[in-house]
């Protein structure tokens, strides 16, 4: 029987662990024998990659919202059908740090783009294409950007926005879990490394019936 290729993200805001935890799922799953993609967003892909340092560096107002997530959805179609679809189809499980979810929070509710424009955008640039579930990491967001600005990289961007920003990309997180429940679990972020990995896994477990 071929083994069949699942495909999980974790969205949240800036410094919710994100990464970490996607790297924890991977060594779980890849203790299991199951082969796993790791990958993220702006990004995971070569072209996607070039158009991250646009996105993620330089002045916070240097592109309007509309412009703004026409790069992303430029990136994410390219992530898309070079990165993501080829793992599946090979029967890999692919986890990725953000996808459209981030977009709908991000240019939608932090930025104030219409929530049907950006649908209309992804329909156009991914066919609605979604992952099987949705680990949304929570936290309160002065705590989130403490732990992100502390990183101190050149990726400070969106970290630059105003606090009201932050705030209404974390209520339109927290909206996409109650509108997709079946989709999206919401996990609190505040808690040590190893008990997010839990909950996580937990989560994972549960969902795609592994021991």
């Amino acid at each position: 029987m071929a083994k069949v290729g699942r495909f999980i993200t974790f969205e949240g805001g800036e410094g919710t662990g994100k990464s970490t935890q996607a790297k924890r799922l991977a060594a779980a799953l890849e203790a299991r024998k199951i082969a796993v993609v790791v990958t993220r967003e702006p990004g995971g892909s070569p072209g996607a990659e070039e158009i991250r340092k646009m996105l993620v560096e330089g002045d916070p107002a240097r592109w309007s919202p509309l412009t703004e997530a026409l790069l992303f959805y430029a990136a994410r179609a390219d992530h898309t059908e070079r990165t993501i679809k080829p793992a599946l189809g090979q029967g890999k499980w692919v986890i990725s740090d953000r996808y459209s979810d981030s977009s709908y929070a991000y240019q939608g509710g932090g930025r104030g783009l219409a929530r049907e424009t950006v649908r209309r955008i992804e329909a156009i640039a991914i066919d609605d294409f979604k992952p099987e579930l949705t680990l949304i990491l929570d936290l309160p967001v002065d705590a989130g950007l403490k732990r992100s600005i502390a990183r101190a990289n050149s990726e400070t961007r969106f970290e630059e926005m105003d606090i009201a920003f932050h705030e209404r990309m974390r209520k339109s997180f927290l909206d996409i879990a109650r509108r997709y429940p079946n989709r999206c679990a919401v996990i609190d972020a505040g808690q040590d490394i190893d008990a997010v990995a839990d909950v996580v896994w937990h989560t994972v477990k549960t969902r795609f019936r592994l021991k």
